[in-house]
């Protein structure tokens, strides 16, 4: 199989519609062969980099398995192990790790770290979250979609909460692949649509109510109130975000049929009432499992290209 050419995943806008539709695809098949215990391993010999500035259960459990059920060995880094930037500069970090494996993911702070490491690494880098992009997570959020109702296109997703990482690749996605994302946060929290380089101000409205942001929607998603690395404003945040927690009002807003997403950790009674998160219509356990499947179909393409089988 002829290698493809580098390509890097560092925010969802990095991919075609036409692209996604592929690895979408390919995430149903890989799911499949699982879900079977149909052994497929793609990636025999090939060497996964995890870079952790940003701890996290579900990125590491998710990339750290699937590489293994697709073939492949992980080598793990912590902040202490890696110091990307302090013990030496970025640009070398990569140039170095880059020559020992076959992809890298990051999870760090800055967009601007997982970019300086890219444009020097000779292999895939994978945005694992950075404080203004988390493309894996918005591609399991699709794709669960896509399981249970279908193409999103044309769809509504109401965004409640803080104008973060999560809400500006909500954007990206809704402008590349034609839906409308209603969003509402707090005065002060608002998203800054110039992050996530939006063009057409057609895909997203904003509303000062939640309530009115639920209002039609399909899907419904929020996030933790205080993301990582914004701890000290956890107090002025919680005052802030007391009228942006998702309940059964707001879900009632929505379709009848209208999922719940949340990338977890869930904190019940902030963001999110027990009785939406643990209801009928909640499907983030389901989404949770999904950044495992669209993962292992994001790692085969951007190492393998188009598979066939």
């Amino acid at each position: 199989m002829q290698k493809p050419p580098l390509r890097h995943y560092l925010q969802f806008k990095d991919f075609t519609a036409a692209e996604y539709a592929e690895v979408f695809h390919r995430a149903e098949v890989i799911k499949n062969k699982f879900k079977s215990y149909e052994k497929y391993q793609p990636l025999v010999d090939r060497t996964l980099a995890m870079i952790f500035e940003k701890a996290s259960t579900r990125t590491r459990v998710s990339f750290e398995a699937g590489m293994y059920q697709m073939g492949g060995s992980v080598v793990h880094l912590t902040t202490g192990d890696s110091q990307l930037g302090r013990a030496e500069p970025i640009e070398d970090s990569a140039k170095v790790i880059s020559r020992m494996v076959d992809l890298v993911m990051i999870r760090t702070f800055g967009q601007d770290k997982i970019e300086r490491f890219a444009a020097h690494s000779r292999v895939p880098v994978i945005n694992g979250l950075t404080n203004e992009f988390h493309p894996c997570q918005i591609l399991a959020d699709l794709f669960t979609f896509i399981e249970h109702r279908g193409s999103i296109q044309g769809k509504v997703v109401a965004w409640v909460g803080d104008g973060n990482n999560m809400a500006n690749t909500w954007l990206q996605a809704a402008e590349l692949l034609g839906f409308t994302v209603h969003v509402s946060t707090p005065s002060g929290y608002e998203i800054d649509p110039s992050i996530a380089g939006i063009q057409n101000t057609h895909c997203y409205r904003v509303f000062k109510d939640p309530l009115e942001a639920c209002a039609g929607a399909h899907l419904v998603t929020t996030d933790v109130w205080t993301s990582m690395g914004y701890e000290a404003e956890n107090e002025a945040r919680l005052s802030a975000f007391a009228k942006w927690c998702v309940n059964s009002e707001m879900m009632a807003q929505a379709q009848p049929n209208a999922l719940f997403m949340h990338c977890l950790p869930a904190h019940r009674g902030e963001e999110v009432s027990a009785e939406v998160i643990d209801g009928p219509q909640s499907v983030v356990w389901d989404e949770a499992e999904n950044r495992m499947h669209v993962q292992k179909a994001l790692m085969e393409f951007l190492l393998l290209g188009s598979v066939k089988n």
